[in-house]
C-alpha cells in the first residue's frame, strides 16, 4: 500500500453540521489537525449545501500530502442510494429537502480543491458501527450490534468488522428504525421526540431535549427512562436472539442518559436468557469518520460493495 492509498478523508454528514477529517488507513487513526466542522442549513438550496460541505472538506484536503488524488468516504443518513451516491431526501424527511435527486459525486466535485476525487458512501449509523467495531474494547468481540439513539434511531450489525446488510441473521437492510413496534415503528419509540412527548404527557411540561429530562431527575423523568429501557428490551430481544451478538453498543445523545435506562434494558435482556455485554460509546463523530474512511480499505470495500443498501 503506498502512502497515497493509506490516507482517505472521512466525512460525517449531520442534520446541523458536517465534519471532515483525514484517516491513516493502515493504523485506522485520524490524522492530527485535519478535523474541521462547519454548520449547515439543511433547508438551504442545493448549491448552498454543497458549498458548505465543501468548506469543511477543502480544509481537510489542504492538510493532506496528495491534494491531486483524493478519496472521500461519506457517512450520510438515508434515504440515499449508497451505490450511486444520489440523495433521496423528500419533504416528509424534514432534512436536505432541496438535495432530492442530487448526485453528490457529479455535483460536489466542482466545489472541491482537487483535480481527481473518488467518492464512496455508507449509511451514517453503519459507519458509526464500523468505526466502533475497529476501536477500543469492541475490537475483542466477533459480533456486535451498535445502535444510535438521538434525533433518529440508527443501527449496525457488525461481524468481524464488516456490517451485515443482506444476511439471514439480520433485519432487512441491517436497519431497525423502520421495523414495526407497538403502534408504530422503532424510530417512533427510540428517538428524542418520543422522550419529549412522553415527558410532556406525564408532567405537562414541554422540554427541548433528553438532557433536560435527565437533569429534572423527578418521578416523571424516572418513568420516561424506565419505559424507554423496557420498550427497548422488548423491541431488541427478537433481533438479539437471531444475531446473537456478544456486545451491544449504545451511542448518540440519548446514550448520555444511559444510567437512567440501562439497568431496565439490561434486566429485560437478561430475563430473556441472553448473555450480552453492554457498552456506551462516546466516540460519536470520530467513529463515523473512521467507518466511512474505511470504504477505501480494499478488504473492507470488497466485502461490502455489493451489499450497499438503497434506503
Amino acid at each position: 500500500m503506498d502512502t497515497y492509498n493509506q490516507i482517505a478523508i472521512g466525512v460525517d454528514v449531520g442534520g446541523s453540521h458536517i465534519i471532515s477529517a483525514a484517516v491513516n488507513l493502515s493504523e485506522l487513526q485520524i490524522l492530527p489537525e485535519t478535523t474541521f466542522s462547519v454548520k449547515v442549513d439543511n433547508k438551504a438550496k442545493k448549491e448552498v449545501v454543497l458549498e458548505t460541505w465543501s468548506k469543511a472538506i477543502n480544509k481537510t484536503i489542504a492538510h493532506i500530502p496528495d491534494k491531486e488524488n483524493v478519496n472521500i468516504g461519506f457517512a450520510i443518513p438515508g434515504p440515499f442510494d449508497y451505490g450511486k451516491g444520489v440523495a433521496l431526501y423528500e419533504g416528509e424527511n424534514d432534512k436536505y429537502v432541496n438535495m432530492y435527486g442530487v448526485s453528490v459525486p457529479n455535483e460536489l466535485t466542482r466545489y472541491l480543491d482537487s483535480e481527481n476525487v473518488n467518492f464512496r458512501f455508507l449509511n451514517d449509523a453503519t459507519s458509526f458501527g464500523v468505526g466502533i467495531a475497529s476501536q477500543g474494547d469492541a475490537k475483542q468481540y466477533r459480533k456486535i450490534i451498535v445502535v444510535t439513539l438521538g434525533t433518529g434511531f440508527g443501527s449496525a450489525f457488525v461481524k468481524e468488522g464488516i456490517p451485515q446488510v443482506n444476511h439471514v441473521e439480520v433485519p432487512k437492510n441491517g436497519c431497525l428504525w423502520d421495523k414495526p413496534f407497538k403502534q408504530g415503528i422503532g424510530d417512533d419509540y427510540f428517538s428524542t421526540r418520543w422522550c419529549i412527548k412522553r415527558y410532556q404527557e406525564l408532567s405537562s411540561e414541554k422540554v427541548k431535549g433528553v438532557k433536560e429530562i435527565a437533569e429534572a431527575n423527578n418521578n416523571h423523568a424516572q418513568t420516561v427512562f424506565e419505559e424507554f429501557g423496557a420498550n427497548m428490551a422488548e423491541f431488541m430481544i427478537p433481533f438479539l436472539q437471531k444475531f446473537r451478538p456478544e456486545l451491544l453498543v449504545l451511542g448518540g445523545n440519548i446514550s448520555h442518559a444511559s444510567k437512567f435506562f440501562l439497568p431496565t434494558l439490561k434486566s429485560g435482556v437478561q430475563s430473556a436468557g441472553l448473555d450480552i455485554d453492554f457498552e456506551i460509546s462516546f466516540l460519536m463523530e470520530d467513529a463515523a469518520i473512521l467507518g466511512s474512511a474505511q470504504l477505501f480499505e480494499s478488504h473492507f470495500w470488497n466485502q461490502i460493495k455489493n451489499n450497499l443498501p438503497n434506503i
